[in-house]
């Protein structure tokens, strides 16, 4: 989008989910929480993002080691999932925000693919333990939704959600 930031911030909070939470209420969430934590004056535009893997009602977050990555692959194996990706802009008091839901087909997954998956280490930090951007592209055979949303920040929606705010995107985005 040509957007570059003047500054990252990783905000602090608490990521895990609340008690009985569902995916896509824990993602706006997560977004809202990280907009609202980051230090910025009046006039600055803040942009956070939260991405969420969910199997039904479970939701699957950055798994904590090697064992657990495989345990999400296997969980997705052969199935469809959801992966849903918040978005927060502030500026000033006001916060716009926007969700995207999209659907994945993982394939069925033989051991030696896991293995071999769980051997890139490209799991690691992401949620639900892969990201479709890498390796684990040749994974997924077919989705329903945005593909950028699945990486991770939904682009069209996120200008939609900048140009609100009053940011000057130019040149078609």
């Amino acid at each position: 989008m040509g957007v570059v930031p003047d500054a990252v911030r990783a905000p602090d909070i608490d990521e895990d989910p609340l008690k009985a939470e569902l995916p896509r209420p824990y993602c706006g969430r997560m977004a809202r929480e990280k907009v609202a934590a980051v230090a910025a004056d009046a006039d600055d535009i803040v942009l956070c993002a939260d991405t969420t893997v969910a199997v039904g009602r479970r939701i699957l977050g950055k798994p904590a080691d090697a064992a657990e990555a495989e345990a999400f692959l296997r969980l997705m194996s052969g199935r469809r999932h959801k992966v849903i990706t918040a978005v927060a802009v502030k500026r000033g008091p006001k916060i716009w925000e926007r969700d995207v839901q999209s659907v994945v087909k993982m394939k069925s997954l033989s051991d030696a693919e896991i293995k071999s998956y769980l051997a890139t280490g490209d799991w690691q930090g992401k949620a639900g333990g892969y990201g479709i951007q890498g390796p684990a592209g040749a994974l997924i055979p077919w989705i329903s939704g945005s593909f950028t949303a699945i990486v991770g920040l939904p682009l069209a929606e996120t200008a939609n959600l900048l140009i609100a705010a009053g940011y000057p995107l130019t040149g078609g985005t």
